[in-house]
């Protein structure tokens, strides 16, 4: 006996979506620019600047408690959250990545949007630059481009599981 096998995937086509980009003040030289990748490829896919709204937070720490209270809101299809930490000579890396992560990833399994992760996590500044797209012309180097598809991919796939 054969069965067909079902198969879903998401699409960028971003035209009717609302999407939230949550972007951390802190080492605002990276995430200024992980900003305007994750906007230029929100536009690029047909989201309207109607449909996206920023919000900035003081650092990747607070990114959960403001993604949270968007959920609880719920207009958006998507959020994307940016932030960059750079690991220091104190443990407060750890603890700041690893808290930002946990709550992102918390809440993303419990609500019915995708909450995306765009945090960069890295030694250095040096490092985080060239995630963030500053040594390149491609804007697909930029990992907050990067963060906007997945967000729309993930919105589209999510639509067609409801």
């Amino acid at each position: 006996m054969s069965t067909k096998i079902t198969e879903r995937q998401g699409t960028l086509d971003g035209t009717g979506r609302r999407i939230a980009v949550l972007v951390s003040r802190f080492n605002t030289d990276v995430t200024g620019l992980l900003e305007e990748g994750a906007l230029a490829a929100l536009r690029e896919h047909g989201v309207a600047d109607g449909d996206i709204e920023v919000l900035r937070v003081p650092g990747a720490w607070e990114l959960p408690g403001v993604a949270a209270r968007l959920v609880d809101r719920g207009y958006v299809d998507a959020i994307v959250a940016l932030g960059c930490v750079i690991r220091g000579e104190t443990p407060h890396f750890d603890y700041v990545a690893g808290e930002a992560a946990r709550g992102l990833a918390a809440l993303g399994l419990r609500c019915s949007v995708p909450v995306i992760f765009g945090v960069l996590t890295t030694e250095t500044l040096e490092q985080a630059m060239v995630r963030a797209g500053a040594r390149s012309d491609e804007p697909r180097d930029n990992k907050g481009w990067e963060a906007a598809e997945v967000a729309l991919e993930m919105s589209s796939l999510y639509r067609g599981l409801r």
